[in-house]
């Protein structure tokens, strides 16, 4: 979180092996409405805070892709994989973050993703 504040790094969104540019990003940690861990509608499992994120995307040829993906009545959604690059020790370090869709909005221009982040993976 701290490292996408100071030097916003690119986000890149993949879905059914089509990348996406992420224009920009804001990732946060905070309560979910849930007074213990627990496993939601015998689905996925939610702890009592997430890892958020709220990504913006500019190519709405996406949308069709994402009507699986988001949680909610559907049982069979499924993660989403963005894709970014840090810096450890001045080397550039990529890493995948896979999360779950749980909203999304759209404007004429662009479609704004909420998701929480399920889990990081280095590559």
């Amino acid at each position: 979180m701290a490292f996408n504040e100071k030097n916003s790094p690119k986000f890149t969104l993949s879905v059914d092996e089509k990348i996406y540019p992420i224009t920009s990003t804001l990732i946060t940690n905070s309560p979910i409405p849930v007074n213990e861990p627990t496993t939601r509608g015998g689905v996925y499992f939610s702890d009592k805070f997430a890892y958020k994120m709220k990504c913006v995307v500019e190519d709405l040829s996406v949308i069709p892709l994402l009507t699986k993906k988001m949680l909610g009545p559907n049982t069979e959604f499924g993660e989403l994989k963005i894709t970014t690059q840090i810096e450890d020790d001045g080397k550039p370090f990529p890493i995948e973050i896979f999360t779950n869709l749980t909203n999304s909005v759209q404007t004429p221009t662009s479609l704004e993703l909420s998701l929480i982040i399920v889990k990081l993976e280095s590559v």
